[in-house]
C-alpha cells in the first residue's frame, strides 16, 4: 500500500492555509488597513492614480477630436477605439502606481508619520503569513502606532524617547516576525524547548504592543500634567461668584465659611460721621 503521509501533510497545510485566510476576510476583499498611517499612505496611492487616470482620458479625448478635425470625423471605428483606449487607461491606472511594501531598513528612517506609515504597511505585508491569533495583536499594534506617532510630531528628534522608539519599531517588531517566517510552515505547530512557534510569536507580540503602549503613555504624561494645571488655572482665574460664594461660605453652598477675620476683611465698613463742632463761648462784656 502506497505511503499517503507526505500528501496527507500538505492537504493539511492547504486546508490550514485556507482556514486562516478566510478567517482574514478571505480572497475576494483585501485586506482592511491596521492604522491611519497606512490608510492615509493607500489614500494617496489611490489620488495619484485618479489624476494619472483623469489626465489619460483627456489625452484620449483630445487626440481623438484632433483626429476629428483633421479626417473630418472619426466615424463609428474612431468612437470604438477612444472608448477601448479609455478602458486600457482604467486597467492600467487601477493598478499603477502600486502600493510598495517597505523594506525591514527604511522602518526607522525619515520623520515620525513616515516612520509609523512605513511600519504599518510592513505589518500588513505580513499578515498573511501569521496565525490568527498574531494576526489580532498585529491588527491592534497599528492603533498604537497611530496613537505613538501623534505624541512624536513635537518631540525633538534628539530625544531619548526617539532613539527608543526607532529602535523597538525598527529592530525588535520586524526581527520578531522574520525570525517566525523562517521557521518552516510544518513546523511552526510543533512543541519545541516548552513552546510551539505560533505560541512564542503571540507571546512576543504582545509584549511587543504592551512596551508600544508603555512608551505612548509615559510621553503622553506631560501633556495630562499640562491639561491639569490649566485647568486648575481657569477654574480659580474664571470661577466668577460662584467660586466667590464658595470662599465665603454663603447659603447654599457647599464651601467651608473663612474664619471671621478674614470675613470681616472682605467686608466693607461704612466710614465714620464727621464729629459735630462745638459751641463757640461769647465773651461777656
Amino acid at each position: 500500500m502506497p505511503d499517503t503521509t507526505r500528501e496527507s501533510d500538505s492537504i493539511m497545510t492547504a486546508a490550514s492555509r485556507s482556514l486562516a485566510t478566510q478567517r482574514r476576510g478571505g480572497t475576494h476583499r483585501p485586506a482592511k488597513s491596521i492604522g491611519m498611517g497606512s490608510s492615509q499612505a493607500k489614500t494617496k496611492i489611490w489620488i495619484d492614480r485618479a489624476k494619472y487616470f483623469a489626465g489619460a482620458v483627456l489625452a484620449i479625448l483630445v487626440g481623438g477630436g484632433i483626429a476629428g478635425l483633421v479626417l473630418n470625423g472619426i466615424g463609428f471605428i474612431g468612437v470604438m477605439m477612444i472608448a477601448l483606449a479609455i478602458m486600457a487607461a482604467a486597467f492600467v491606472f487601477s493598478r499603477y502606481p502600486s502600493i510598495k511594501t517597505p523594506k525591514r531598513a527604511e522602518l526607522k528612517q525619515g520623520n515620525p508619520q513616515q516612520m509609523v506609515a512605513r511600519t504599518e504597511l510592513w505589518l500588513e505585508a505580513q499578515r498573511p503569513a501569521l496565525p490568527p491569533p498574531a494576526i489580532r495583536v498585529v491588527d491592534q499594534l497599528g492603533v498604537q502606532l497611530d496613537a505613538l506617532g501623534l505624541q512624536l510630531e513635537d518631540l525633538d528628534a534628539g530625544h531619548p524617547a526617539m532613539a527608543e522608539v526607532r529602535e523597538l519599531v525598527g529592530e525588535y517588531i520586524p526581527e520578531t516576525i522574520e525570525n517566525y517566517r523562517k521557521v518552516p510552515e510544518h513546523m511552526r505547530r510543533e512543541d519545541h524547548a516548552g513552546g510551539t512557534a505560533d505560541d512564542r510569536l503571540v507571546t512576543s507580540l504582545t509584549k511587543l504592543s504592551q512596551e508600544v503602549d508603555r512608551v505612548t503613555r509615559r510621553l503622553a504624561e506631560g501633556a495630562l500634567d499640562d491639561l491639569a494645571v490649566k485647568s486648575r488655572y481657569l477654574e480659580y482665574r474664571y470661577g466668577g461668584d460662584e467660586l466667590l460664594q464658595d470662599m465665603r461660605g454663603d447659603p447654599g453652598t457647599s464651601g467651608t465659611p473663612l474664619p471671621p477675620s478674614v470675613s470681616a476683611a472682605s467686608t466693607p465698613t461704612p466710614a465714620p460721621a464727621p464729629a459735630a463742632k462745638p459751641p463757640t463761648s461769647q465773651k461777656s462784656q
